[in-house]
């Protein structure tokens, strides 16, 4: 298949934080910028352009019955905005979305689905992440609506009415997710018989990372699918990246994540990239920040022997 994935990459700041009772991820987009993203990108060859940040757009919602969700209008204003700003800037780019908290992807990825279907190709999403995400309206007790995008996307009951309508259902079967180490019940019920590949960091520790990824990749590959990726802060171990509100112990390390991204640019499958969690609030003099720029280089491109020297 020929790959027809533009080379120049857009910075779309979103600085989303209704998903999450914590406060901070609304600054992500500023400290990857601080951390110097553009100028890692420029480095590459590749043209890139930031495009600013986005607001959330109005959307009315009425009470839902859960007691615990908090933000509903704003994170479904939030996925509005965003599906649209992925799908504009997806037509001649590939988006680089700074978060902000994982909500976020419920409307980059439904932006990406619409782009998908405008080229007559599949969409397929790679979620590096310690959590499923996989809640339900009905189904989450924390109220934390970051817990809620896949289910959204995937067309589980419950959101009509409360959420944008989802022109474009993301198939299970075309999701993989690399890292889970905190799914809840009702969750792990999901993910039986959904079709899900799931590799948690058992997996990686028995088999590695490079087999699983590669058959994703190869049936990316197949299927001449577009791939987009969201790398949640809390999917690396908190030892090298702190700067998370949902820290879980055992992550993946510095080395499996770059192996991770020189194997997406490998590729050439990656059309769209989410950066999410980062709250600089909780960070240490913006290690994890430079860290997640320095992922993005290598997914596109970077290769270890150009890595510079850092110092915190």
């Amino acid at each position: 298949m020929v790959n027809r994935h533009p080379e120049r990459c857009v910075l779309v700041g979103a600085p989303v934080q209704s998903g999450t009772n914590r406060l901070g991820c609304d600054m992500g987009p500023s400290a990857y910028r601080a951390a110097g993203l553009v100028d890692a990108i420029r480095a590459l060859g590749l043209p890139v352009e930031d495009a600013g940040t986005v607001a959330p757009a109005p959307f009315a919602v009425p009470p839902h019955p859960n007691p615990a969700i908090r933000h509903l209008a704003e994170t479904a204003g939030w996925t509005l905005a965003l599906t649209e700003a992925a799908f504009r800037h997806s037509a001649e780019a590939r988006p680089i979305f700074l978060g902000g908290d994982h909500s976020l992807s419920a409307g980059t990825v439904a932006g990406m689905g619409l782009r998908a279907r405008a080229e007559g190709r599949p969409l397929f999403l790679l979620w590096l992440d310690a959590h499923a995400d996989l809640h339900t309206l009905d189904t989450t007790t924390s109220g934390n609506l970051h817990g809620v995008p896949l289910a959204y996307l995937t067309g589980r009951p419950g959101f009509s009415g409360y959420f944008p309508p989802l022109d474009v259902v993301l198939d299970p079967g075309r999701i993989c997710m690399i890292g889970l180490r905190s799914v809840d019940p009702a969750e792990r019920a999901v993910l039986r018989d959904n079709g899900t590949r799931v590799h948690d960091m058992r997996d990686i520790d028995e088999t590695g990372i490079v087999a699983p990824l590669r058959a994703f990749l190869s049936e990316v590959s197949a299927a001449d699918g577009l791939l987009h990726v969201s790398l949640d802060v809390d999917f690396l171990d908190p030892g090298i990246a702190p700067g998370v509100g949902t820290t879980v112990p055992g992550g993946a390390t510095f080395r499996e994540a770059h192996l991770i991204m020189e194997l997406l640019h490998d590729s050439g499958r990656v059309r769209s990239l989410d950066l999410v969690e980062l709250n600089p609030f909780l960070d240490e003099r913006g290690r994890t920040a430079l860290l997640m720029a320095d992922l993005a280089a290598s997914l596109l491109g970077r290769r270890i022997l150009d890595r510079p020297t850092q110092s915190f």
